[in-house]
């Protein structure tokens, strides 16, 4: 299908930030697929979640806030969080009909004619008069290089292809990433590997007491200001600690969650460090997170110097036609909310002022 479509906006991504996005646009009058259009190149509906692996269940998941106009109630805690959130956005998706088109590979978006853009996927081009990005990161997973990771006779695998811990039973697992990923991972693999090994980059920081509305808004901040630079995006949860609940606290007394600082070299049979310390390996588990998903706005040449898109709200500082939800300080489940409806706000004043004066 080579074909153009016109439409007012086109959003990529049915995650958290594409749904929100797409609800305030219906919301505020925009009719899908005659206005806007939604674009997901996931099988079906979820975002994310719907690849996240089994032993997270749902009462593991923390900070999930609930889509605009429509509250996630009476979930199983012991369910997959998987199961339950790809239900609840496949819900969510029908009862405001947002007619989300899946599967749909994104390739580019480049610059037409008369100041629209061109989307481009196999299954045609639309035509659109301002982009809401809302791809998240799970497509890039981060992989760190370090030297002889090529030699490693073991298993190599990041958190996006994690499945369980049952697959480590008997092995020894040296896990890398001090976020939420790598903690989990380590809780869940103690009771099955034959050895854990845990190794950061920098110290973990326990964050005690509730994660309030004045810690949530410092956090952002500090985000916020490197997109504003034009530098690539850390995590909130890079910079808000990590919860120190029952299970991290037994992890702490046990020894489970001894941390090590980050090795060296990798070598054959394992890791090993400058002052000759070496911890043997049948599995190095990368859970050091995930990278933006952008691209696809290549074309567009929106990154800056230091390697990022500036953005100032949602808006890029470079092309006022584009947003990106989802993206730094808005990549978490309450910011891609908040986004998505900021989106949605500019986006309609600027399709005003474009609007052509009657004579």
């Amino acid at each position: 299908m080579n074909h153009t479509r016109e439409v007012e906006v086109v959003v990529i991504g049915a995650g958290q930030a594409g749904l929100a996005a797409a609800h305030h646009l219906r919301r505020t009058g925009f009719e899908p697929e005659r206005d806007f259009v939604v674009l997901d190149h996931s099988p079906g509906p979820g975002g994310a979640w719907q690849f996240r692996w089994p032993s997270l269940t749902y009462g593991k998941v923390h900070g999930m806030h609930a889509l605009p106009g429509m509250e996630l109630t009476g979930a199983d805690p012991a369910r997959p969080s998987a199961e339950v959130i790809g239900e609840y956005f496949a819900a969510y998706e029908e009862t405001f009909d947002l007619r989300v088109r899946r599967p749909v590979d994104v390739r580019a978006v480049r610059e037409g004619t008369g100041g629209r853009l061109l989307v481009e996927t196999p299954a045609g081009t639309w035509s659109a008069r301002a982009l809401i990005n809302a791809t998240g990161t799970w497509d890039r997973p981060f992989w760190p290089r370090y030297p002889g990771q090529e030699t490693f006779r073991g298993r190599q695998l990041h958190t996006a292809r994690y499945a369980g811990p049952e697959e480590f039973a008997g092995q020894r697992v040296v896990v890398v990433g001090g976020g939420a990923s790598g903690t989990q991972h380590l809780l869940e693999l103690a009771p099955y590997a034959a050895a854990t090994t845990w190794v950061t980059r920098r110290p973990p920081v326990f964050r005690e007491g509730p994660f309030d509305a004045e810690a949530g808004r410092a956090a952002v901040a500090l985000v916020e200001e490197r997109v504003r630079q034009g530098l690539p995006p850390k995590s909130v949860v890079s910079v808000t600690g990590l919860p120190l609940n029952d299970a991290v606290r037994a992890g702490l007394e046990s020894g489970v969650l001894d941390r090590l600082p980050m090795f060296d070299r990798i070598t054959e049979e394992g890791v090993a460090w400058a002052d000759g310390r070496r911890v043997a390996a049948d599995v190095i588990l990368w859970a050091t997170g995930f990278r933006p998903v952008i691209d696809h706005l290549a074309p567009l040449r929106l990154r800056e110097a230091g390697g990022g898109i500036r953005v100032e709200g949602t808006r890029a500082v470079a092309d006022p036609r584009i947003h990106l939800v989802g993206y730094g300080p808005s990549a978490s489940t309450i910011g891609a909310n908040r986004a998505g409806r900021a989106a949605v706000r500019d986006i309609r004043r600027l399709l005003a002022e474009e609007e052509p004066v009657a004579a």
